[in-house]
């Protein structure tokens, strides 16, 4: 039997804030394939995500095959819109909910990540996180700081965290994030600048391919998953339509589900995976392939 066996390897998947998303799903199924996790989250959604994990209101989403509970090595606090903390302004730095989280910026973590597990600590990254202040607004209407900050946090923190993480790579390290259609295709509705942010994370990953395998030995690749109502793709405004569209017109006519996104992707970080690299591999229940609509949902 041709199993994917993660056992000894150490992932930390950055985006985890609740058990609803792909990023909780993909650390469950890294996991499951028996990898230690870690995982990165927002310092503001920081004490929120463990309080429901001590008070365990997440345990039924967190158990594993064998009945066990899924159980983070770490949870650290991560703001990848920072390079460093010395970047971030002064008075978010000293507000409620940073003051007493320490050094969460991406720097800060690596860091934070050789003290705790020594000089090489990883073998998987996983870049779950994407914001776009102005999503809901189209691109016309879309102001220049909006723009910057959707690619800011979307695109341009995957090359900071290849370029801060890479060299704490073991060997055949793998890195993956999360990418939409959006980045080739037009989805009205879905605006801020993040159909942009997802074109630049597409190209980045194809060139950071490149210079990181070649610097490091590691892969990288990205998932472009389908439309999935959880609850940060609330902000768009308008995914139950998005989700609702493509079971309608996909070729297999059925919801996508986020175990579908974290096996794809943990097979992308496993051995299994080693010859692919650069790549955008699509899990959309084959909505990539249609150029032309069958019928619109009701409404």
């Amino acid at each position: 039997m041709l199993n994917i066996d993660l056992t000894g390897r150490r992932a930390l998947v950055a985006g985890v804030a609740d058990d609803g998303g792909f990023g909780f799903a993909i650390a469950k199924a890294l996991a499951e394939a028996g990898a230690s996790v870690c995982v990165g989250t927002w310092p503001p959604a920081l004490n929120i995500f463990l309080n429901l994990l001590e008070r365990g209101k997440m345990d039924e989403s967190r158990r594993l095959s064998d009945g066990s509970l899924l159980n983070f090595e770490k949870i650290y606090p991560l703001d990848a819109v920072f390079d460093t903390m010395d970047a971030m302004p002064e008075d978010l730095r000293t507000s409620k909910r940073y003051k007493d989280v320490g050094d969460c910026s991406i720097e800060g973590l690596a860091g934070r990540l050789v003290a705790d597990f020594g000089e090489l600590p990883l073998d998987i990254v996983v870049h779950a996180l994407a914001n776009g202040p102005e999503v809901k607004k189209p691109l016309l209407e879309t102001s220049r700081n909006g723009y910057l900050a959707a690619i800011s946090a979307s695109a341009y923190s995957l090359v900071s965290m290849v370029s801060r993480f890479g060299p704490l790579m073991r060997p055949h390290g793998a890195f993956a994030s999360l990418t939409y259609m959006a980045s080739e295709r037009v989805i009205p509705g879905y605006g801020g600048g993040m159909s942009s942010a997802k074109a630049a994370l597409e190209s980045d990953t194809r060139l950071l391919a490149y210079e990181a395998g070649r610097k490091w030995g590691v892969r990288v690749n990205t998932v472009s998953a389908g439309p999935f109502a959880s609850r940060a793709a609330s902000a768009i405004g308008i995914i139950e339509r998005m989700v609702a569209y493509v079971q309608a017109n996909a070729p297999l006519g059925e919801e996508l589900v986020a175990s579908e996104v974290g096996t794809a992707t943990a097979f992308l970080c496993s051995p299994l995976a080693s010859g692919i690299t650069g790549t955008t591999l699509y899990v959309d229940k084959g909505f990539h392939t249609m150029g032309m609509a069958l019928e619109a949902p009701p409404g």
